[in-house]
């Protein structure tokens, strides 16, 4: 049986591949010697946010693991085609044990969280239209706090589905190969008693032609666009 994809442990690993746990909270100390966080009703501000300026946090006092730069966060989101948005724009409950982690966490440095962001699928987000939910706070210069994840993880497959959808190029390869299997299993003896490699050729060719005319029709009826050029937009026909 394939086990299910846990997104943050994605997220962790591509971001020690860049950087050790150890020497994250070196690097964000080097950047800024302070962090602005602050808060108010903590329901309210995740269902709104707000850019205020937020108070001072001890960064030592942070869990190195939990830190996040916006390239960890951007790779993830295009590889499991996932977006990262305000937490406005999630439609389903917060949970209480978030929202306690978040009066957890102001109390402990006592300051105020304004700001939220989310990493989940689209279906999971309120998009404006032109599985797995992470809850996060920036801490500045691009990098955010985990606070929270809950719900269910993703399908095993999920990366491996998304490929296709990552860049123009990753499409085309996809169509390409779709075409070769298609031809692959065609019974052409039906057409032809004794097929030639230019008959295959040609049988190819209406493949990739067909495959490319329905991929084309469905991505621009539907709007669709590439992981890359979407991870952090709030359209839901971006």
């Amino acid at each position: 049986m394939l086990t299910k994809t846990n997104i943050e442990e994605k997220l962790e690993k591509t971001r020690n591949k860049r950087i050790s746990e150890k020497d994250i909270l070196k690097e964000v100390e080097q950047i800024f010697s302070e962090t602005d966080i602050q808060r108010a009703a903590i329901k309210q501000k995740l269902k709104s946010n707000s850019d205020k300026a937020a108070s001072s946090i001890d960064l030592k006092s942070l869990d190195s693991y939990k830190i996040y730069h916006i390239k960890d966060i951007q790779k993830i989101c295009v590889d499991y085609r996932l977006r990262f948005l305000d937490s406005k724009y999630f439609k389903g409950e917060i949970p209480e044990e978030a929202v306690s982690k978040i009066r957890e966490l102001e109390n402990k440095h006592q300051t105020s969280l304004h700001t939220f962001k989310i990493i989940a699928p689209a279906k999971l987000l309120k998009l404006e239209n032109a599985d797995d939910p992470l809850l996060f706070t920036p801490l500045g210069n691009d990098y955010y706090y985990l606070i929270h994840k809950w719900g269910n993880d993703l399908h095993p497959l999920r990366k491996t589905l998304m490929w296709p959808y990552k860049t123009l190029e990753n499409l085309v390869i996809t169509i390409f190969f779709i075409s070769l299997m298609l031809t692959a299993i065609t019974p052409i003896h039906l057409f032809s008693t004794g097929p030639t490699e230019q008959e295959y050729i040609l049988l190819f060719l209406f493949m990739l032609k067909a495959v490319g005319g329905m991929v084309i029709y469905y991505g621009f009826a539907k709007g669709k666009n590439f992981n890359s050029a979407i991870w952090n937009s709030k359209y839901y026909n971006a």
